[in-house]
């Protein structure tokens, strides 16, 4: 259930979290979960269909094949907290990303990386490619890479729901508002927020979890939050033809594609990626004929004749400086807590980032996974930690 809060309404909350998709839902859940905490928890959430979410917008996949250690930890445990919902349909696939001569030093350095931290990642040259995957044209490939376990793709949307519903069920309060300003005590920490309908709740901790929203509202605490909205496009399609042990595949040219049941999704990789309007989410049709089917014609000579049967349009809350989420308390703002500029991953890791972040609330420490390398204070002193897979 979620409650309205009209005229003027004043309370006190130990926990106010700014958005109620995936990752701000992972965090009161774990919250809900910790006995170490005894506090209350709000979730401002304005759109209970999360018709324009990126959780319900997603691509919905999962993976490991990451060139930062930290992606690697909560993309860990984001799988083996999915392996535990069944309401999400886990598919247990792979990624395979693949390389030209000249990216094949990055790939192999990436898999290096993925070696020490535990992942069974597997360089296959051009010519064992065609043999694992006889679909595929190798010609202008010098590898690829896949694993043995532990990625695939889920239902974001079931996800989202069946963390909603297990924290109501704990007694978690979802409110139908958003934040429209954050009152400071002086400048260096949050005193509450004032509401769009009207009310206003004081706070001990205001988890900024808004996704692209998140940007504005973090300048209300003095925070300049790199982060910008880009929109991209899945489009569904048919083949005729059987495409077998199909994983998700990541193509020289930046498309990605994966089976989605009986038919397959694809996302091109733009030519122009420009900041968007929060509201945009019109389907840019033409990167289909103009990037996505050659690409696909090229990559799967049986891709030659597809058809078009959906679309939609999904927004990342993209961070321009290196690509990678902002999580923590921010220095100059101890209580505001970020979790944002996830570039793409926001889903896959919000059961480790929920996790993160009320174990923090909770002990005033990480006791399971360090993100103390995603804070906001790195952006501070000009020193990048830069996913190098981002797609």
């Amino acid at each position: 259930m979620m409650e309205n809060f009209r005229g003027g309404m004043s309370e006190s909350v130990d926990v106010v979290i700014a958005g109620g998709g995936a990752v701000g839902s992972a965090v009161a859940y774990f919250l809900a979960q910790n006995s170490a905490f005894a506090g209350t928890v709000a979730v401002l959430e304005p759109d209970p269909s999360y018709e324009f979410a990126a959780s319900a917008r997603s691509a919905g996949s999962i993976r490991r094949q990451f060139s930062t250690p930290l992606n690697i930890a909560l993309s860990e445990f984001g799988w083996q907290f999915l392996r535990s919902v069944p309401e999400v349909g886990l598919v247990e696939s792979s990624y395979l990303l693949l390389a030209s001569q000249a990216g094949l030093p990055a790939l192999r350095e990436n898999i290096s990386l993925q070696h020490r931290c535990g992942v069974q990642a597997q360089l296959h040259h051009a010519k064992e490619l065609s043999r694992r995957y006889p679909w595929l044209q190798v010609g202008d490939l010098a590898a690829g890479a896949d694993t043995a376990s532990g990625e695939g793709w889920f239902d974001g949307y079931a996800l989202l729901r069946s963390l909603r519903a297990a924290n109501e069920r704990r007694g978690v309060r979802y409110v139908r508002d958003r934040v429209l300003h954050i009152d400071m005590h002086a400048t260096d920490a949050v005193g509450g927020v004032r509401l769009a309908g009207g009310g206003a709740m004081q706070c001990r901790y205001l988890v900024l979890a808004a996704g692209t929203g998140s940007r504005s509202l973090a300048l209300q605490a003095g925070v300049d939050l790199p982060v910008f909205a880009r929109k991209r496009n899945v489009f569904v399609f048919e083949c005729a033809k059987e495409i077998p042990r199909c994983p998700l595949v990541v193509d020289t040219s930046g498309l990605w594609f994966r089976p989605e049941g009986e038919r397959f999704i694809c996302g091109p990789a733009p030519e122009a990626d420009p900041d968007v309007a929060l509201g945009d989410f019109e389907v840019d049709d033409g990167q289909f004929d103009a990037l996505a089917w050659p690409a696909l014609a090229h990559r799967v000579p049986a891709f030659e004749a597809v058809r078009v049967t959906g679309a939609w349009a999904g927004h990342y809350d993209y961070n321009v400086f290196d690509q990678n989420a902002f999580v923590g308390p921010c220095d100059a703002v101890p209580n505001l807590l970020l979790a944002n500029g996830f570039s793409g991953h926001g889903l896959q890791q919000a059961p480790g980032i929920g996790r993160a972040l009320a174990e923090f609330i909770a002990y005033g420490k990480y006791r399971t996974i360090d993100v103390t390398p995603f804070s906001y204070s790195r952006y501070a002193r000009q020193e990048p930690l830069r996913e190098h897979n981002v797609i």
